[in-house]
């Protein structure tokens, strides 16, 4: 044997002794077999997702990918554990056909150069495979069945009260006392405080506060009470303005409207609320009505207003400023009362048949919860799916 022969073989022991044991007996290319790549569900397209099984024998995975049919090199888009395992890959463009290359590899210590060396044992391809977007996410079918209902139920509930049936709304206390704190006012000879929050016209509560106000102008149009509606915003103040003068004018009464009725103070928080302190402590009215956004100030009014000897009726969805209002008003309107209010003073159909619609969605939903409970509890249905939404 010549000295190049001995060489050669000399090579191939050490070759055979770098590689580890489990890659002999490892299969990675029949694993590789099961691996798959598929548009990604339920996305609004530009993903696709490239699963794979774990691979014995293998140390990691490489994820490669260019345009099928393309001449461009491939690019690496990820290296994994040779576990099994998934990969979205979200830079794609939608309609663009893709070609991946899987493969997995085993990894040696540094040899001589220094370098970690790797070993090929097993490729597979896959595609054409392209991304698009879905019209539908299927994993949200709860909440499209539950829009549907609830849909149906207020189009249902709107339509019964067109065509007259009785919607029966419980009674709310302080919405009932309104036409009583509106004719104390006028029986005193005192002037109505209508304040319908700090907040601007883009918050609901003002909006809902604003509803009540059409119906407090429209009784002191009748009264011929004396309404004062200070506001700490300018489209707030525009809004109350047609909103009295819309009152007014329903009643027959446009010679009793004043633009001067509906003011601006200031956008400064307590800067406003101090302007209302000094005016109840002078002016003494005999109704305050709150009822919008409140924060801080909740308490400073609502403590002079009762100081001042005022029947006051407030009402807010802030559940931090609530005990104030509790403590020291009249009457007051939680939460989702103050959202109401629109529909419970105007028995507007469209109002009450989506008031009614809405509380009977609520209750579906709370005779669910039950019965998911019960269910789940004991086993028999995984009801928690019901409300789980991907």
């Amino acid at each position: 044997m010549n000295a190049r022969a001995a060489r050669t073989l000399l090579g191939v022991l050490v070759l055979v002794l770098l590689i580890p044991p489990s890659s002999a007996d490892a299969i990675p290319t029949a694993a590789l077999v099961e691996a798959e790549a598929v548009d990604t569900p339920d996305d609004g397209g530009g993903s696709i997702t490239v699963r794979w099984p774990g691979i014995p024998g293998a140390h990691v995975v490489r994820l490669s990918r260019r345009e099928f049919g393309g001449r461009d090199s491939l690019i690496v888009v990820t290296e994994s554990a040779a576990e099994e395992g998934e990969y979205q890959d979200n830079e794609v463009v939608d309609g663009v056909a893709y070609e991946y290359r899987l493969e997995a590899l085993l990894r040696f210590p540094p040899g001589p150069g220094g370098a970690m060396e790797e070993l090929t044992t097993g490729v597979v391809s896959l595609g054409p495979v392209s991304s698009s977007g879905q019209w539908f996410h299927t994993g949200r079918l709860n909440i499209l069945i539950a829009v549907i209902v609830l849909t149906s139920l207020i189009m249902f509930y709107i339509e019964r009260a067109r065509r007259g049936a009785s919607i029966f709304v419980r009674r709310i206390a302080g919405l009932e006392a309104v036409d009583e704190a509106v004719g104390r006012a006028t029986e005193m000879g005192r002037q109505i405080l209508f304040l319908p929050g700090t907040q601007d016209m883009d918050n609901v509560q003002t909006l809902a506060g604003l509803a009540i106000l059409g119906r407090v102008g429209r009784l002191s149009a009748q009264y011929d009470a004396r309404l004062e509606v200070p506001v700490s915003r300018s489209l707030v103040m525009v809004a109350a303005r047609e909103t009295v003068k819309e009152a007014y004018l329903s009643e027959g009464r446009p010679d009793g409207h004043r633009e001067e009725m509906v003011y601006y103070l200031t956008d400064d928080q307590f800067g406003y609320a101090a302007a209302l302190e000094g005016m109840m402590a002078r002016e003494a009215p005999a109704a305050v009505f709150m009822l919008g956004c409140f924060y801080a100030e909740s308490l400073l009014l609502a403590e002079n207003g009762n100081a001042a000897g005022a029947i006051q009726i407030a009402g807010t969805a802030e559940a931090s400023q609530l005990p104030f209002f509790v403590a020291a008003c009249d009457y007051t309107l939680i939460g989702e009362e103050l959202f109401v209010a629109g529909a419970y003073l105007s028995k507007e159909p469209r109002q009450l048949g989506s008031l009614k619609g809405q509380d009977m969605g609520k209750a579906i939903i709370l005779l669910l919860l039950v019965v998911g409970i019960i269910l789940q509890t004991s086993g028999v249905v995984d009801a928690a799916s019901w409300f789980t939404v991907r």
